[in-house]
C-alpha cells in the first residue's frame, strides 16, 4: 500500500521555537537521553531530574514552564539543541502528523517550516516514522 506522502514532503525549520512550547505537550526522555542531556547542561542526573524532569504514567517528560514552553527552550532557542530527545529530532515527521494529508496539513498551521524548504525524500521520512514508532 503507497502512502500518500510517496513523493516526499516540503519541510524547512524555521528555528521558531512553536514545536517546543505554546501548547502544552509532553518531551519523552529514555534513560540514555536524560544521561546524555544531564551530561550537556553540567548537572549530575538525580539533580536534572529533580529540577527539569516530571515522572508519568508512560516514562519521564520535560517539565513546562507556565507558559507551556519546554523548560528547555529560552528566547526560542532549545538550550541543547545537539543533544536533544529523539521525539525533537525528528518533528514534524512523527507518525500522528503523516497518518493523512489532513493531519500533515493540520501540524502545518502550528509549524511554518511545514511546506517550506526542501523536498524530504520518502525513505528519510519512513526511517525517522519507524525510529519514532519503535520508541
Amino acid at each position: 500500500m503507497e502512502k500518500w506522502y510517496a513523493e516526499g514532503l516540503r519541510f524547512g525549520c524555521r528555528s521558531c521555537g512553536r514545536c517546543c512550547g505554546e501548547a502544552p505537550g509532553y518531551v519523552w526522555l529514555d534513560d540514555r537521553e536524560l544521561a546524555e542531556i544531564a551530561a550537556f547542561v553540567g548537572r549530575p542526573v538525580a539533580e536534572f531530574l529533580q529540577l527539569y524532569v516530571q515522572t508519568l504514567w508512560r516514562g519521564k517528560s520535560l517539565r513546562e514552564k507556565e507558559n507551556y514552553d519546554c523548560i528547555l527552550l529560552d528566547g526560542g532557542r532549545c538550550l541543547v539543541y545537539e543533544v536533544r530527545p529523539l521525539q525533537c529530532r525528528i518533528w514534524p515527521f512523527w507518525p500522528d502528523n503523516l497518518r493523512t494529508p489532513e493531519a500533515w496539513q493540520a501540524a502545518g498551521r502550528r509549524c511554518p517550516g511545514i511546506g517550506q524548504g526542501p523536498l524530504i525524500a520518502f525513505e528519510q521520512i519512513e526511517g525517522q516514522r519507524m525510529e519514532m514508532a519503535h520508541e
